[in-house]
């Protein structure tokens, strides 16, 4: 589709092409008739006229934006830094790198509005919030797009956005808290290893896999995970304007994206250009371009997160059969 904004930046293009060209011929038939030089010239002029085009392309782009909408992805378990939750390691997305893709969007001025697109099964609590709450802040309509699963944190995040919208087959709910833990008492008995306890503060190994808990304990962990449960049921009564009882009584399930919106989970369902067709009407356009903002990093930032893959890849064997006692139980969405 020919649009304003394309056919400026042709034009603009178009325009630094002649320029820059003028310019070099210039100089290619004024060199040589005060100086000695014969092919440096012609070298001079190519170089003038492709420093020209590349300049007149990215004032074109500055000019004339081809983009009114930022798109950012949570394509993965939700971690803090994109390190993998728990002893094997698993790959995550980071929750600092999606804050800085809304808060990049939020303060360019060529985007009017943002869609997040959920592509997770949950993860950590806090960073979570961190991208529910970046989401709510941006300054413009927002839109939690569920392509193929926005479930527990996924759900969180969403709850942050003006409007969710689900694919028919999209897997959307779990809103509740996991905080499980294997017991290995059995496992330690029958190998002879002894757990030998020297805490101070008396549920600073609570819950431990290497002893029976008491009722006390057991109630006083559950406890904890109610908490975040509670705080998970508010945020997502405020945020959908759901029912908190009607929230609590879904008890964690999760639902096809059609049951979704019947039940109010979603506000609509259906191919993503509806979603996009309803998002043009509300920033005032026939058809939005969408711009895909991702983390900003650098060689070594790649280099590393490559060598981080390849650990990881390597420690999952040894955490398949070594588990660190002192890594602790964290609530997970």
């Amino acid at each position: 589709m020919v649009t304003r904004a394309s056919l400026g930046r042709i034009g603009i293009v178009l325009g630094g092409t002649v320029v820059a060209t003028a310019v070099g011929v210039g100089l290619f038939a004024l060199v040589p008739l005060y100086t000695a030089l014969g092919v440096l010239e012609v070298l001079l002029a190519v170089v003038v006229v492709a420093a020209g085009v590349g300049l007149a392309g990215r004032f074109a782009g500055n000019a004339f934006p081809g983009y009114d909408v930022a798109e950012v992805e949570v394509d993965d378990a939700i971690t803090r830094d994109g390190g993998g939750p728990g002893p094997i390691g698993a790959s995550g997305v980071s929750a600092d790198d999606v804050v800085d893709q809304i808060e990049r969007a939020d303060d360019d001025g060529n985007v009017e509005a943002l869609v997040v697109k959920l592509n997770t099964p949950g993860g950590a609590v806090v960073p979570s919030e961190d991208i529910r709450r970046a989401a709510m802040e941006f300054d413009g309509p927002t839109v939690a797009y569920a392509e193929d699963m926005a479930a527990s944190g996924g759900y969180w995040i969403a709850s942050g956005c003006d409007e969710f919208h689900a694919r028919e087959g999209s897997v959307v709910g779990s809103i509740g808290v996991n905080g499980t833990q294997f017991g290995l008492t059995d496992l330690a008995e029958k190998a002879g290893v002894d757990y030998r306890r020297f805490v101070a503060g008396e549920y600073k190994d609570t819950p431990s896999s290497w002893r029976d808990l008491s009722e006390d304990e057991v109630a006083y962990f559950q406890g904890f995970l109610d908490d975040y449960y509670d705080l998970f049921v508010e945020t997502v009564t405020e945020g959908r304007d759901l029912d908190p009882e009607f929230v609590r009584d879904t008890e964690a399930r999760i639902y096809l994206g059609q049951e979704a919106a019947e039940n109010g989970l979603v506000d609509t369902v259906g191919p993503r250009e509806e979603m996009e067709a309803r998002l043009a009407e509300r920033i005032g356009v026939d058809e939005i371009t969408v711009e895909a903002f991702e983390p900003d990093r650098g060689l070594s930032d790649r280099v590393s997160l490559g060598a981080q893959s390849v650990a990881r890849a390597f420690g999952a064997g040894v955490a398949s059969v070594v588990t660190e006692e002192d890594e602790p139980v964290k609530a997970r969405l």
